[in-house]
Parts: C-alpha cells; structure tokens; sequence
C-alpha cells in the first residue's frame, strides 16, 4: 500500500500524500525535496469501523529472511486512526497456526473486549475471528499488540490516534506516528532461554579486572571489593542496563531499520505534532532531534501541561508522548537511541 504521509491538522481532514527515497535514519525533511510516493510498512485506516487480519509473513529486516507476525500484511500494523465518542468495530481473523490476540493498550473499554487471553477471553483460535466493539471514551495517543505468546516481539503491534470529539486543543499543522520498536533475528523463545539462563547475556559491557583495579586505586581496595560483594549478594550486574542490547536487536522507526530511515515531509513554518510510541518489547529509547527543540504536549494519551525547550526524553516500555516542533528549512535527524548506547533508530 502506499502510505498516508502524515495528517493536516483534523480541523482539515485531509490527507498529505508523497514521501521520499529513504534516509540514514528516521528524520524530517521539507516537502520541496521529496517527489515520489514509496511503499510504507504501516498504512493508516480511518473510521469506526476496521478489519485485521493475522497472519505469518517472511520479512528480511537484516539481510536474512525470517518469519514475522504481522496485522493486515505490515510490520507494524496499520495505524487506526477514531474519532471520540464513536461506537467502534475491530474484526480480527487469525490466519496463523497459533492462538492470537489483539490488546488495546491504554483503552477504557468493557473487560470483555480488553483482548487478554486468560482475563475474559480465550483469544482467537487458528481461523477462527473475534469482533471487538467498544465506544471510544477517550482522544490521544496509543497502541495496540498482541497477548499472546511472543508474537508482540516479532511483530504484531501498531498504533491508535484517537481524534478528541472537540477541536484539539494543541494547534498543528501536520501529524505524525513515529513508531519505535525492536527486532531480532533470534526467536523470542530463544532470547527468554538465554536469559534465564544468564540475565545478562546480551550485555557486552560488563566490568572487568580494569575496572576493579581503578576502584580500588580511587577509594581503597577494601571499599572497591565491599561494592563488588554486595553486588554479587544480589545475583545483579551493576551494568545490566538493558536486558537485551544491540547486540541481537535492530532498533526500528516504523517498522524501518536505521539503514533506511522513516522520512516524514513538512513545510518550514508548520507546526508538526509527532506522536512517540514505544512498542518494543524490551528497549527504553532516549530521543532527540539535534537542533530542533521539541515542547511536549501530551504522554500516554493525556493532555498536559506543556513543557517547551525540550533537547531530549526517555520513553519507556509501552509509553507515548506527543511533541511540537516547529522545523524550519532543512533536514532534521529523528534520533532513538537505546538506553545502554547499543544502538539506534
């Protein structure tokens, strides 16, 4: 499909099409330089009404061609964008071997249509389908993925904007998803084993007999070997910051890798809203936009206070923040690093 790139203001309700040949990384760039529509990975679905399909899809994110679990054909999912106050109708067929299910994260919904297995619900059989039905009670940003196994980490997730019933009350001018998620080549069952096994397998920092020696020269040898004993009472690495690294992740920005980049166009003056979501499965991502300062608007599908002059935020597992910037001529870098520096989208 080719991809909606990015919403004029919903006062408008129009749709900006065109996006570019692709970047290094995820960034900005002014609509005057891009001609070409392209192929996205996430396309954007509009009304009360939506059907998925599950499936498992062969992608090659690295060069090596592996199985995924995507949402009508794409990793990630389309974007599903409602209106508040709206009845709305998801029908989801599962075309997989395995049991499936869809969770809406961060909806106020009946507990019956919350998509966890186990909770209300059995989850939807191979070829079988499942009619969530729900009023949209709420406006912002979320995201929906699977409950089911580890179908999240190998793809099954996409995005929610639900548009407030009201006029917003952020002004813009352009909209955007930006998407962040992680990758790896390895099976999930597998990355759980090793862990299991070894907490911090994947962490290729870990403190070695330099280390100790200048502890022990900066505060005494006895002091540096008490630190060491009481990490080691605890089982705990005191450089595990992330559990799984760059080490066996790719780092994505809309279902793209660094080597290609997410591109979204904009004109010099605009206002652009840019909605962060994180849907990895493991990752804390610090985010930037060298020479741009970002004013955050709203986190976790609430409006908040705005906080201006912001050079940089730290996104957890699971959370939004929507951001305004306001870019002038040129291009701008779109940078998520994970937490531990083992890379990046």
């Amino acid at each position: 499909p080719v991809q909606n790139m990015g919403f004029v203001n919903p006062s408008r309700r129009q749709f900006v099409k065109g996006l570019a040949a692709s970047g290094l990384v995820a960034g900005l760039a002014p609509e005057a330089l891009f001609a070409a529509p392209t192929v996205s990975s996430a396309p954007i679905l509009t009304g009360n009404t939506f059907d998925l399909t599950l499936s498992e899809t062969p992608v090659n994110l690295t060069g090596r061609r592996r199985m995924a679990t995507t949402i009508n054909g794409s990793l990630p999912g389309p974007t599903l964008r409602m209106k508040e106050g709206e009845r709305i109708t998801i029908r989801v067929t599962n075309k997989m071997s395995v049991t499936s299910s869809v969770h809406w994260h961060g909806l106020i919904l009946p507990s019956n249509m919350d998509g966890v297995p186990g909770l209300s619900f059995a989850g939807i059989k191979p070829g079988e389908s499942f009619t969530y039905q729900f009023k949209a009670v709420q406006s912002g940003s979320y995201w929906y993925h699977s409950h089911s196994g580890y179908q999240e980490q190998t793809g099954l997730y996409g995005s929610i904007v639900i548009e407030p019933r009201e006029a917003d009350t952020v002004p813009y001018d352009r909209d955007y998803v930006v998407l962040l998620s992680d990758w790896s080549d390895e099976k999930p069952e597998q990355i759980y084993a090793k862990l299991k096994k070894l907490s911090h397998y994947y962490n290729t920092k870990e403190r070695t007999l330099r280390d100790l020696a200048k502890e022990a020269t900066a505060k005494g040898f006895n002091k540096a070997v008490d630190d060491r004993e009481m990490w080691n009472q605890m089982r705990m690495s005191d450089r595990d910051i992330s559990d799984v690294t760059g080490w066996t992740y790719s780092f994505l920005a809309n279902g793209k890798t660094p080597s290609e980049g997410w591109t979204g166009i904009f004109k010099p003056g605009e206002k652009v809203r840019l909605r962060f979501i994180n849907a990895s499965a493991m990752t804390f991502f610090d985010v930037r936009i060298p020479g741009l300062k970002m004013q955050v608007v709203a986190t976790d599908g609430q409006d908040i206070q705005p906080v201006s002059n912001i050079d940089e935020f730290r996104i957890g597992v699971a959370e939004t923040y929507d951001v305004i910037v306001e870019p002038n001529a040129g291009a701008y870098t779109v940078f998520a690093q994970a937490i531990d520096r083992s890379g990046y989208a």
